[in-house]
């Protein structure tokens, strides 16, 4: 059997536009038919390593780190909205929102690769913040991700307290800063081309198409 064209996804829990260029990803692969040819793997990224375990409210947060004005932040707010609903993901953004630190969650993510449910859990944690008005931080909600995709919850809480398992995961996140990725979603095609951004699905399809005709 011919092996599957590989897509490494780097991405954070919490950044919008990697949950928007997803969703444009797996429309482009849709509408291609090419599901069977495709293998996505997720790769961590924390767009806020430093993040306090007490997180920090997002839109204070927004305007400390990119400058933002009031009115600039509203805009992104709406800009994300509408970019949401034309791939069908809510975000509801609301005045108490705060920013998570997602290490545990990417920990979490790499436990689920094993039991080809990382693409699962990942949206499940990006809908619990965006959608849900969940802090993905916290213990229960994390432990309750894994329950919704059918993962064993304490096997997988359990690494949190694993030194290996978040070693690993800063080393994965090193390997990737240093092969170049400073921001994201950074999606890469059998680690040879990638694309950064939430991209057009026209885009996106251009690119799956030139990857594969590669591969094969």
């Amino acid at each position: 059997m011919k092996e599957k064209l590989k897509i490494d996804i780097v991405s954070d829990v919490v950044c919008p536009w990697c949950t928007i260029g997803y969703k444009r990803l797996e429309k482009a692969i849709k509408e291609l038919g090419v599901e069977d040819q495709i293998e996505i793997e997720w790769q961590p990224f924390q767009l806020n390593p430093n993040m306090p375990v007490e997180g920090q409210n997002l839109q204070e947060h927004i305007v400390e780190k990119y400058g933002s004005s009031p009115e600039q932040y509203r805009q992104m707010q709406e800009q994300m909205t509408a970019a949401g609903n034309s791939v069908d993901f809510v975000f509801d953004y609301y005045a108490e929102q705060r920013m998570a630190n997602t290490f545990d969650a990417h920990v979490l993510l790499e436990y689920a690769k094993e039991f080809n449910k990382q693409t699962e859990l990942k949206m499940r944690l990006t809908t619990a913040f965006f959608s849900e008005r969940q802090d993905v931080s916290k213990q229960d909600v994390l432990k309750h991700a894994l329950l919704d995709v059918g993962l064993d919850a304490e096997k997988g809480m359990a690494l949190l307290d694993n030194e290996e398992a978040r070693n690993e995961i800063k080393a994965t996140e090193k390997y990737w800063k240093e092969l170049g990725v400073n921001s994201v979603p950074t999606i890469v095609f059998d680690r040879k081309s990638a694309v950064t951004g939430a991209q057009p699905v026209d885009v996106f399809k251009q690119v799956l198409q030139e990857a594969i005709d590669q591969h094969s």
